[in-house]
């Protein structure tokens, strides 16, 4: 095996110029040679495979008719082969012979070999039948999650309806409503995602992980408890803030839907998020009208004004072909399929194919959106380049994705950069302590919801194998304890209210990912407001900074080929940590202590983890 692959190498790699292995050649052992013959193979079969998967999925999530399922079969034969190359026995065994020498290896191609066994334990050969029926039902629950018909006062709606009134509607009985049929797909989707848990679990085993969350955590390179103790520390951290916004919020909105009694915790129809993670658009900034701006643009407007940013940060125009592929628009009344309403970036080749799939309008919600899903396409253009393998093409871990998107969507909203967007009066007089009050909203709120609920949640009903039964009251038990948010009304067994969230479904035991992004967007933008434009954190504009986009290519270039936290360290000069989110939103805490001063607090002083038993 090892002089035919060697052999292989001899005949292929004079051809080599432009690669890694075509530069560093001369300085390979023999046995480097061999591995990097070997991970060239694998490569372009996983590179194959990969786009094979991701258009057939693109068209599971743009083309939804009901009954048809060809779409369905497509994705489901494509993923199973990708899964059959991944999990087979053979590269199992070749990338476990050669880490038995990785101290003799380059680093990149350990982290090659690592991510090969990684994906192998997803979809292992040894259990070929099991990994087939996983993949069948996570095509099916694919197809019942964005196939769902949301119904309102007996007429078809999408979510943006539903959001809208949680959102707008000061009528608590629309609202509930509402809050109500949003949560009505849980009941179809219960069943199937135990069963998917118990699948993922299984599989993941055959290669030694303990459950499906160890698993996800892994690629980390943390254990399931060290992940958990990082989340709770930063909840821990932001709590005391947290509890002023709650406090906060139940006045507040008593007062707004004329309530005579302040409740004790937030009733979750009250709030303007299905799930109570963004109460942001509470607050309305005086002078910060937006969505009366932006809705004067189109949605077109949006898109190309989110192109135009990167490019004056020394980016490159997105290829031709994002405009044609992508899915960048709401489906007219008169379509004949559906499509996924959730906002998402595509890298379909690996290479240049980037798409987006959206439903972008003229309000200030999307116009966020529309720079943060850039963010992901700028992000994958930037690490495909010839130093990163194809196998290493992401970020440098999954938090960074989401962190360098949501870093462009927050710095687009501040004064600064919508003013160098023609959004704003360059003089526009704005109360910059709502400004941050909404922000906290935002960011802030989210914390408890991702570090917390969804992350234990998921945790518990992977590792600790919470019974189906215990579902939705384990779910309400975890809201009420870490966000202080209740439901409207008694939520039985009957419900899997944890499922109407996509992530649980398709994206699942890594909503840790976007608890993590937050912390270090903080910790990113205020070393670009203070090192690199010198300005005030709270009112920056990025707009035309090359050296700003110098700096985020340097952390994007190598995608996952660095480690994560030297990435982070190199750049920024300290370790993931929550301090620049908590300076950013320190002048907020005095405000608030004052606002509530005479209000009555109904949070603990210190947070408190609830623990799976």
């Amino acid at each position: 095996m090892k002089n035919k692959l060697y052999l292989l190498l001899i005949l292929i790699g004079m051809s080599m110029s432009s690669s890694i292995f075509g530069q560093k050649a001369n300085n390979y052992t023999a046995l480097q040679l061999e591995v990097e013959a070997y991970l060239k193979k694998y490569n372009e079969q996983y590179r194959k495979l990969y786009i094979e998967s991701s258009e057939s999925a693109w068209l599971l999530n743009t083309h939804i008719v009901t009954g048809d399922n060809t779409n369905a079969q497509r994705s489901q034969k494509a993923d199973e082969a990708m899964s059959a190359f991944t999990g087979s026995e053979e590269n199992i065994r070749i990338a476990r012979m050669y880490l038995s020498q990785f101290k003799k290896l380059t680093n990149i191609q350990v982290k090659q070999l690592n991510k090969i066994l990684y994906m192998a334990a997803g979809n292992p050969a040894t259990a070929k039948d099991l990994v087939a029926k996983r993949i069948r039902k996570e095509t099916t629950q694919t197809e019942m999650l964005y196939g769902y018909n949301y119904m309102y006062k007996n007429k078809k709606v999408s979510t943006n309806y539903l959001d809208s009134i949680l959102i707008n509607s000061i009528n608590k009985e629309e609202r509930h409503n509402a809050w109500v049929s949003s949560k009505e797909i849980g009941k179809v989707l219960k069943d199937s995602l135990a069963q998917l848990r118990d699948l993922r679990n299984e599989v993941v085993t055959k290669l030694g992980y303990s459950d499906y969350f160890n698993y996800q955590v892994s690629e980390y390179g943390m254990s399931s408890k060290e992940m958990l103790k990082m989340n709770q520390k930063f909840i821990s951290q932001l709590w005391p803030l947290y509890r002023e916004l709650h406090t906060y919020t139940r006045y507040a909105l008593a007062d707004k839907y004329s309530d005579k009694s302040v409740p004790t915790y937030l009733p979750a129809d009250w709030l303007p998020n299905r799930w109570g993670q963004d109460w942001s658009s509470m607050i309305q900034v005086k002078g910060l009208n937006l969505d009366s701006i932006i809705g004067t643009k189109t949605p077109e407007w949006l898109v190309k004004s989110g192109e135009n940013f990167y490019v004056s940060l020394g980016y490159d125009n997105l290829p031709s072909s994002f405009y044609t592929k992508s899915s960048l628009y709401p489906l007219p009344p008169t379509a004949t399929f559906a499509k996924n309403n959730h906002a998402s970036a595509w890298h379909l080749d690996l290479d240049k194919d980037v798409r987006s799939l959206m439903s972008v309008e003229p309000n200030v919600e999307w116009y966020s959106t529309v720079n943060h899903e850039l963010g992901h396409i700028y992000y994958y253009m930037t690490y495909s380049n010839p130093d990163v393998p194809y196998l290493l093409r992401e970020g440098a871990n999954r938090a960074y994705h989401e962190a360098f998107g949501t870093i462009v969507g927050k710095a687009a909203v501040q004064k600064g950069m919508l003013a160098a967007n023609g959004l704003l009066p360059d003089n526009a007089e704005t109360d910059d302590m709502q400004i941050l009050l909404k922000e906290a909203l935002e960011f802030v709120v989210f914390i408890p919801f991702s570090a917390g609920v969804m992350t234990q949640f998921e945790y518990e009903m992977y590792a600790g194998k919470l019974p189906k039964d215990q579902f939705n009251k384990r779910w309400w038990e975890l809201v009420k304890n870490y966000q202080g948010i209740i439901p409207p009304e008694t939520r039985s067994e009957l419900y899997c209210d944890a499922a109407t969230k996509t992530h649980i479904n398709d994206d699942p035991a890594q909503y840790y990912d976007y608890a993590l992004s937050f912390i270090l967007l903080f910790q990113v933008h205020q070393h670009i407001a203070k090192d690199i434009l010198k300005q005030d954190p709270h009112n920056t504009n990025y707009h035309g900074s090359k050296e700003i986009g110098l700096f985020l290519k340097n952390i994007m270039y190598w995608g996952s080929a660095k480690d994560w936290r030297q990435v982070l360290k190199d750049n920024t000069g300290s370790e993931l940590q929550a301090k620049a989110m908590l300076e950013y939103f320190e002048p907020l805490m005095a405000y608030l202590k004052e606002l509530n001063k005479d209000k009555v607090y109904t949070l603990p002083k210190k947070y408190k983890p609830l623990k799976f038993k």
